[in-house]
């Protein structure tokens, strides 16, 4: 490709004597005559001291400057926000966590467009900064690698935060004691990383590396090593590459390579969250992808991988027998992926994988095609008349495949927090947290401070809990979230009374309530919608705009 055609961008912003000022104000920060001749590159960085999961992607943000620069590009670093799930977990603040997803792609969108990036790289080390990397590399379709800050190291015993979660509902039920509560919180989380576990974090690099979005092997590294330095440099390079080679997302995101995502997800045992996430860059790529692709692509993926939260082992175990690449070949070879996807080596998936070994023998974490966790997905899309636009469970097989019990009904979170812990909640009961849907909520809270404290008091096989809100990649347990129509539209999870028996049915692909339709009709008659949480700010625009959990929770579905 032509010089003139990589600056496609930065040459309306830097060339002509029009251009002087905008010249002269990058002069100030500078850049120099060369630099206005080359392809201009964005890093952008959510680093920040607020998370131990961004801590350290400043320091990664100037190595991906340097592979632009030093491959021909000239960078420039820019900054956005990010929010921490594990810090706000359980309080109002939680309803800004989704909402952030979209903040940080509109800032990202914002800036490689208002300043004219040729290219960019952005780099995320948290839930949703890094779905919000991956759609504003959609939306802008130019030339772009996302780079995964990494996964954090285990702490002692190896803990992460679900443990500290977990200890909290074990504290209530008097099975620890105060001073070992203090304990698992001071040497849970030790250094720099994103959760430990195949939490939202680590499922959605997997995912992003999946769709070809990322370099091969990103999102296997801990974030603390030489590999993420190397990882991050060779992001700025490849952005060239790129460039040269004339490729963008548009020539990536194909409805295959989110099938490739979706499978890659499915054989980790990966988040619900991908569900609501895929969905929302798909969206932005313009990529036609629904709720019931996952019940297509899920009858033919075996979850393979035995990872936290259901499971034994964290990423870092995983990272040490090679992280996901013998997997992804594995399931290539099987002819579960498409290896003709293409990536941003300007390789397809199947070159990447070409020279790939084999996991270790003997190696416990990545089970074989016949001997796997579940012989089918664990993201598991319910219907039913308690959710008529579907729901997703995470059915791992291990809690079973059918859950029925009463239920005890709560109007948001902290009221069902404190029935846990303190012996409301009993065994088979089915927990229902309602009006906390994108709208009604508004964001949509993730969950795990209640699914943790249910499995910290010994129930997680004996109670059910289900929301029209979302649940932390660490949740884990009979759990079924995203109910659509969500309550604050008045769908049958508003309709909902204590008693009233439900039946959740993996097999089935139902979650029923055992109430006559015409008392239904009665009830929903009846009902009146809350008051909203808000009126003005953040919150209330998010929920005047945001679309269904079903439809990826996005807010420019009017677009």
């Amino acid at each position: 490709m032509s010089e003139d055609q990589k600056r496609r961008y930065s040459s309306i912003v830097m060339d002509g004597p029009e251009q002087a000022p905008s010249r002269a104000m990058l002069r100030a920060v500078g850049f120099t005559d060369e630099d206005f001749k080359k392809p201009q590159v964005g890093i952008a960085s959510t680093g920040n001291q607020l998370t131990p999961c961004n801590m350290h992607i400043n320091e990664l943000a100037e190595y991906s400057s340097m592979g632009a620069d030093e491959n021909g590009g000239k960078s420039i670093v820019f900054h956005t926000i990010t929010v921490s799930d594990g810090i706000s977990m359980g309080t109002p603040g939680m309803r800004y966590s989704l909402v952030s997803r979209e903040v940080i792609a509109d800032s990202i969108e914002t800036v490689v467009g208002a300043q004219g990036y040729d290219g960019f790289v952005a780099i995320g080390g948290c839930d949703k900064n890094m779905p919000a990397c991956a759609i504003a590399i959609a939306r802008l379709n130019r030339p772009a690698v996302f780079v995964y800050g990494g996964t954090i190291r285990p702490g002692l015993e190896k803990r992460d935060v679900v443990s500290v979660f977990e200890a909290v509902g074990a504290h209530a039920a008097g099975k620890i004691s105060d001073i070992e509560l203090k304990e698992v919180e001071e040497t849970a989380i030790p250094g720099p990383g994103s959760c430990a576990g195949m939490y939202t974090a680590n499922t959605m690099a997997s995912a992003i590396e999946a769709l070809g979005l990322s370099l091969p092997n990103s999102s296997a590294q801990d974030a603390i090593s030489e590999h993420k330095k190397t990882d991050s440099y060779m992001a700025g390079a490849a952005v060239m590459n790129l460039l040269e080679l004339g490729i963008r997302p548009s020539d990536i995101l194909s409805l295959e390579a989110f099938e490739n995502a979706i499978t890659v997800a499915i054989a980790l045992e990966g988040s619900t969250n991908a569900v609501l996430h895929l969905l929302a860059i798909a969206h932005a790529a313009g990529v036609s992808l629904g709720i019931d692709d996952f019940t297509r692509i899920g009858k033919r993926v075996p979850v393979l991988a035995d990872m936290r939260p259901a499971g034994q082992y964290s990423m870092s175990e995983l990272i040490e027998i090679g992280g996901i690449l013998p997997l992804m070949k594995m399931l290539l070879d099987r002819g579960l992926l498409h290896g003709d996807c293409l990536t941003v080596t300007g390789k397809t998936l199947a070159e990447n994988l070409e020279d790939v070994q084999p996991y270790p023998e003997h190696q416990q974490i990545i089970r074989q095609f016949d001997n796997p966790i579940k012989n089918d997905s664990h993201l598991v899309i319910l219907y039913g008349n308690v959710a008529p636009e579907g729901a997703v469970a995470k059915i791992t097989g291990h809690e079973g495949l059918t859950f029925s019990g009463t239920a005890r009904v709560f109007h948001g979170e902290e009221a069902a927090m404190a029935a846990i812990l303190d012996g409301t909640v009993v065994k088979g009961d089915v927990v229902v947290v309602r009006y906390e849907g994108p709208r009604g909520g508004p964001g949509m809270r993730e969950m795990l401070s209640p699914t943790s404290a249910i499995n910290g008091r010994g129930l997680s096989s004996d109670v059910a809990l289900i929301t029209d809100g979302r649940f932390s990649g660490g949740s884990h347990g009979f759990v079924v979230g995203h109910i659509t129509p969500e309550a604050y539209l008045g769908g049958p999870i508003a309709l909902i009374e204590d008693g009233d028996r439900i039946t959740i049915d993996a097999e089935a692909s139902e979650i029923t309530l055992a109430v006559d339709a015409v008392i239904m009709a009665q009830r929903k008659a009846a009902w009146q919608a809350p008051e909203p949480y808000t009126r003005r700010g953040i919150l209330a625009k998010y929920a005047n705009h945001v679309s269904t959990a079903s439809e990826g929770a996005v807010t420019d579905a009017f677009a």
